[in-house]
């Protein structure tokens, strides 16, 4: 929880207004059983009832300035708590975003989604709480006390008894539920990765007829959660009735030994009232202090899950544009890599790999092994291969997604590892395999590409995704407002649309990850033949799994289990490389690959 007070920083102000306030309420709130006293021991004793009344519009007087301390202290407790939350929030959200696939894999999305909401909002209530009750709480205890001793030393022998009992009881249910809270977090964090799989696939789990195995796998997760929530919330369920029995036994003995003290004439009737008022005040304190630590046990175990995330350190930082130190620090593990990269040359190809090999974080065996190739300025590379051959882990390493974990992979002749990455991806457009669009307008979806871009150039993106009569078709032409995830377009439309965002930025690089499965082959061979007229001078990657797709590529790779089979024309991987003929064979007739041929 330490580690996240800087977020208080900008709240200085309110986080010390507000439990003073509170303190002052504190301190109102000691003085009314005296004031209780006084009208039992002179008032109601002398029968003065125009004492008994001036003294009431003193209690009056106390309830009304404590009234205001204490709304006070909660506006600024609460500006401060979620002004904290905010910053957290959008602090979270930057260094999500900053993660490289690796990181990203390797927590999963939907735990991030819960620590991003649910234990940011635990960790805000937590902090709210603590400005408001971490001060007065124990101020209340231990002031109750000091004036317990003021009033007589015996009877208040009785709170030197009680309060320590009262602090062990706390303390250990404490000790016992917070790594239970724990549980209780991840538990969350199964069940909304369960639900969130179910809703991404909905349409295959009807398909596939698998509702009842889903919803029985939900159902025992939900359990599991429940048992989980059950059992912690009967232990800190406890702690009122302990702390009740404790309180009410003092407050027994407090009229045991006080009504001794008042028959040898040691204290007054008054005073005994004020002794069990005292007692009753750190009863209230301490059930809100119960309530607190019930709260602020799940915000540290909710502190704790946000301080993993901030300890995931990207493991791909941008390099410096020359000079490899920072880049080095970064990634350890691509230091191999860096040893075989070269400096940029003039006439330098636009991506180059050179005995690259790369491993994901976990596997025990390479998803590439010494991948070589280089392609220049303006060719078509097509790329080729089985399912799970390495094609789209190949593309992932230009953009630097991930980094290779042997070898060099350079753009332009410059290491990746070496280059801005705001520089590298800016001159990169990617269109990856599924096909992502915003919730926005059609508009929205295709600026993310650039952000000024002109209706013209939009319009010519479109034109070359072959996806203008998307747009002629609705009503609101780019206005068209495209729902979650574009499930109000087919898959084909939402290929084109992604493409042609890519397309708008005009990149120098253009990777199209498998992005025209779901197009038909008319308009696939169309989309082909317009990127092939409208991309002059850009390198286009085209991995698919159709040999028709990349039969016309000035260079083919041909992948077989994370290494290069083939590279070449299609005439020559026809002449000398098995895997492609197999390909090709499979797809096509021998007079439709011979014809291309």
């Amino acid at each position: 929880m330490f580690r996240l007070l800087p977020y208080l920083k900008g709240y200085k102000k309110e986080s010390i207004i507000g439990p003073l306030f509170k303190l002052l309420e504190a301190c109102f709130e000691l003085i009314v059983p005296l004031v209780m006293a006084d009208i039992i021991d002179v008032g109601i004793k002398n029968q003065d009832m125009g004492y008994i009344l001036k003294m009431g519009g003193v209690l009056v007087f106390l309830g009304v300035l404590g009234l205001t301390c204490s709304l006070t202290a909660q506006y600024f407790a609460a500006k401060a708590a979620i002004g904290f939350g905010t910053e957290l929030r959008h602090d979270l959200f930057a260094h999500i975003e900053s993660l490289s696939y690796t990181e990203i894999d390797q927590a999963g999305s939907s735990t991030l989604v819960t620590r991003m909401t649910s234990d940011i909002n635990q960790v805000q209530s937590g902090v709210n709480l603590v400005l408001r009750l971490l001060l007065r709480s124990p101020f209340i205890v231990v002031g109750a006390m000091v004036m317990a001793f003021t009033i007589d030393f015996q009877a208040a022998l009785v709170f030197v008894v009680a309060v320590p009992l009262l602090a062990v009881v706390i303390y250990g249910i404490m000790l016992i539920t917070i790594p239970l809270y724990r549980k209780v977090q991840k538990g969350l964090d199964q069940v909304l990765l369960t639900t969130r799989e179910n809703l991404a696939g909905i349409r295959v789990i009807r398909a596939f007829r698998t509702q009842k195995e889903e919803q029985k796998q939900f159902e025992e997760e939900s359990d599991m959660l429940m048992r989980m929530q059950m059992l912690v919330g009967k232990i800190s369920a406890a702690l009122n009735p302990m702390t009740y029995i404790i309180v009410n036994a003092a407050t027994i003995a407090i009229v045991w030994v006080g009504g001794k003290r008042v028959f040898g004439g040691s204290i007054t009737q008054g005073e005994v009232i004020a002794l069990v008022n005292y007692m009753t005040q750190i009863l209230i304190a301490l059930v809100a202090l119960a309530n607190l630590i019930v709260s602020f046990t799940k915000a540290l175990a909710s502190a704790g899950r946000v301080n993993e995330v901030f300890a995931l350190k990207p493991s791909i930082c941008s390099g410096i544009g020359a000079g490899r130190t920072e880049s080095k620090e970064a990634n350890s593990s691509g230091r191999e890599a860096e040893d075989t990269c070269g400096n940029e040359t003039q006439e330098a190809p636009a991506v180059e790999m050179d005995h690259v090999s790369f491993t994901y974080a976990g596997a025990k065996e390479e998803a590439l092994s010494d991948i070589t190739f280089s392609a220049k300025k303006g060719e078509v590379i097509g790329i080729i291969g089985g399912t799970g051959s390495g094609k789209s882990t190949l593309v992932n390493l230009i953009p630097r997604f991930y980094d290779a974990t042997a070898g060099c992979v350079k753009v332009n002749g410059m290491p990746v590892k070496e280059s801005s990455l705001e520089t590298l991806r800016k001159q990169i457009g990617v269109v990856p395999q599924k096909a992502v669009l915003f919730h926005g307008t059609i508009r929205d979806n295709l600026r993310m590409g650039k952000e000024n871009a002109s209706e013209e150039e939009m319009m010519q993106a479109l034109t070359t995704a072959q996806g203008r009569e998307i747009i002629e078709g609705k009503k609101d032409g780019l206005d068209t407002v495209v729902s979650e995830g574009g499930k109000n377009l087919s898959g084909g439309q939402r290929q084109r649309l992604t493409i042609a965002r890519a397309l708008v930025r005009q990149p120098k690089i253009l990777i199209l990850d498998d992005s025209a499965s779901a197009l038909d082959f008319a308009t696939d061979a169309k989309l082909r033949r317009a990127i092939a007229e409208d991309t002059e001078g850009m390198t286009v990657f085209i991995v698919s799994q159709r040999a028709a797709s990349i039969m016309q590529a000035d260079q083919i790779l041909v992948m077989d289990d994370g290494r290069i089979a083939g590279k070449g024309t299609h005439q020559e991987l026809l002449a000398s490389c098995q895997v492609y003929q197999e390909i090709c064979y499979s797809q096509l007739s021998k007079e439709e690959v011979e014809h291309h041929a």
